[in-house]
């Protein structure tokens, strides 16, 4: 038997990993229709590990393997897929399959599950629940998407804020069905608001006489149901959180948000950061060949627009770019230095907007910063392009040119950079989407134009 079976029957699970000579193996018994060999090699493995394997293979193997692996799947699979291929899978599993997966989960981990399928999937699912878990995810979809009732998870352990930690102990240990992670005891009053929390530490660690209000936390914020998930996630970074009560408009207690799930979120908001920054959307290496098209065209086409209007400005000085044939040499540098500082300075203030750090209070101190930062960089490379120009092109005036183009350039780059984001921003668009084009169109007009415009006037 191999040596990956062998680690199965130690029970060396923590050194197992899925790597490539792993994947291998399980295409082998995949091809072999063998369901047992499949199954030694997927138990060990962790969910998100499943999951990774399940979004690297192609569609037909995938669906070979699930038809293959009798009673492996699980709910927390599920909830690591990718959203567009989550949707497929499920079409793939048997509603009994289905139902055994999903019936585990936390009531967070079952709204994340069906929130972004479609209402057919949804029924499917809604409908092998139990029916008082059924009606917490619904009541959950029923929150606007990406607010705190969405994100948060109904099963809450909470205790009237009188009792002491004898009480307490007694009373969780006489549970039958705590939810599988929790950080915090809610303190609530009569109404049902929470006043308070205890940590599980220092529940354990005090005497059974103490009283619960005594031994409560500093940290203790509640969160409103329709708060945005960002605003959640920033919440819970900003202040170190574990978790967090989510209360409804008569502040009484509806959920928890713990920080696996709010942190989950903060990974969202930066991967959609970076991807919009590149024009992407939110692509993924499953997305089928059409939709990643439809995503990524919209943002080529408005590259060919600023392409062409960069174009345009080129056009314009024909005649001294026909007269002087090193201007066409050396003026796509001017473009993209420009282009890169700008991208550098845009990137720094998308990340603070969204982080917070970048408000009315500090954007001219801000600006300032990037636009001192371009001139002495522009000072910097315009002294080394003046001499290249120089040196290669023997004609000392052209140094000149480039060498103050270049400093013009990195100058509105670094401008141009914080003030479109931040003008975004405030007109409701997102920064992180629309900023680039903006910028790119920016840089590269003013550095043809600077660049052409001060040869037309200093080499003629």
């Amino acid at each position: 038997m191999s040596d990956v079976n062998h680690e199965i029957r130690d029970g060396v699970e923590n050194s197992f990993i899925l790597d490539s000579q792993l994947i291998d193996q399980i295409l082998a018994a995949i091809e072999a229709e063998d369901a047992l060999q499949l199954t030694h090699l997927l138990e060990p493995l962790h969910s998100a590990d499943i999951a990774d394997l399940l979004e690297q293979i192609s569609g037909g193997q995938r669906r070979r393997l699930l038809r293959l692996w009798k009673g492996g799947m699980e709910g927390e699979i599920l909830s690591e897929l990718d959203e567009g291929l989550r949707e497929e899978v499920i079409r793939d599993l048997a509603p009994e399959v289905l139902a055994e997966a999903v019936r585990d989960l936390e009531s967070d981990d079952v709204v994340d599950l069906v929130e972004d399928l479609d209402g057919a999937q949804q029924g499917a699912i809604l409908q092998v629940l139990e029916d008082a878990d059924r009606v917490v995810v619904e009541q959950s979809l029923a929150y606007p998407e990406e607010s705190a009732g969405r994100l948060m998870q109904r099963e809450v352990v909470m205790a009237p804020a009188h009792w002491n930690v004898g009480e307490a102990i007694d009373y969780l240990r006489a549970q039958e069905d705590l939810p599988e992670q929790f950080y915090h005891l809610i303190l609530v009053d009569p109404k049902m608001r929470p006043t308070g929390y205890v940590t599980l530490g220092k529940l354990l660690g005090s005497p059974r006489e103490a009283l619960l209000r005594e031994i409560v936390e500093d940290s203790f914020r509640t969160i409103s149901v329709n708060q945005d998930e960002e605003d959640v996630a920033y919440a819970f970074n900003q202040y170190h959180l574990i978790s967090a009560p989510v209360v409804d408009a008569d502040d009484r207690l509806v959920g928890v948000i713990t920080i696996d799930d709010a942190m989950v979120v903060l990974d969202d908001e930066h991967e959609e950061d970076i991807m919009r920054l590149a024009g992407v959307g939110e692509g993924s290496l499953t997305d089928r060949v059409i939709g990643t098209v439809k995503r990524r065209f919209p943002w080529l086409f408005v590259n060919l627009v600023t392409a062409i209007l960069a174009s345009l400005v080129i056009a314009q000085f024909d005649e001294i770019i026909a007269s002087f044939v090193a201007l066409a040499v050396l003026m796509p540098i001017v473009a993209s230095m420009g282009g890169n500082a700008g991208t550098q300075s845009l990137t720094v203030a998308v990340r603070a907007i969204a982080t917070k750090d970048l408000t009315s209070a500090n954007v001219w101190r801000v600006l300032r910063r990037e636009v001192l930062v371009g001139l002495i960089n522009g000072v910097i490379f315009a002294v080394v392009m003046g001499l290249v120009g120089i040196f290669w092109f023997g004609i000392p005036m052209l140094g000149v040119v480039i060498g103050i183009a270049m400093v013009l350039n990195l100058v509105i780059a670094g401008l141009a950079g914080v003030v479109i984001p931040v003008w975004l921003e405030k007109l409701g668009v997102d920064p992180a989407l629309a900023s680039g084009a903006f910028v790119t169109t920016v840089t590269d007009v003013v550095g043809f134009f600077a660049f052409l415009g001060l040869a037309a006037v200093m080499l003629l």
